[in-house]
């Protein structure tokens, strides 16, 4: 993994399955400044610089609902909080 990477708190990456029907790559886990654990989920960026997500949790509970049942999946409920 680049340095750039790991400086900027990336972990690695995230595949999971969404309520049986849709398979979600590309995810980044990322460690915050702060110490939190937190899901990146893909974007692509255009010419001008703005990015546009792929997909996206439709507000914080999504997110959060999202972020802990990876990290519970993954071992790492207790780390996360």
């Amino acid at each position: 993994m680049p340095a750039a990477d790991t400086r900027s708190g990336l972990l690695g990456f995230v595949a999971f399955v969404l309520n049986e029907a849709l398979r979600v790559d590309g995810v980044a886990l990322r460690r915050t400044a702060d110490g939190r654990l937190v899901l990146s989920f893909p974007a692509r960026r255009d010419r001008k610089g703005q990015d546009h997500p792929i997909l996206r949790p439709l507000g914080d509970q999504a997110r959060e609902s999202i972020e802990r049942q990876i990290f519970e999946a993954l071992g790492l409920a207790e780390v996360a909080r």
